[in-house]
């Protein structure tokens, strides 16, 4: 999983797989999800991320470690 953030633009992808993108949806204003070609969410776009989120902390809880 990946969270990228561009300053210039104010946008923020979500990166949920690496793996590429066959189609994408927008599903609320300056909200938009990625899919792969068997129609998976692979990845999330906000724009505007800094008017609508708390851009200054990331926490994450409970994630499992990798093996």
């Amino acid at each position: 999983m990946t969270f990228e953030y561009y300053p210039e633009t104010g946008t923020l992808y979500i990166g949920l797989r690496n793996v590429k993108s066959a189609d994408t949806s927008e599903v609320a204003e300056d909200v938009t999800l990625d899919f792969d070609h068997e129609g998976v969410v692979i990845g999330l776009t906000v724009e505007h991320a800094s008017k609508r989120a708390d851009l200054k902390s990331l926490h994450a809880t409970n994630i499992p470690s990798a093996a």
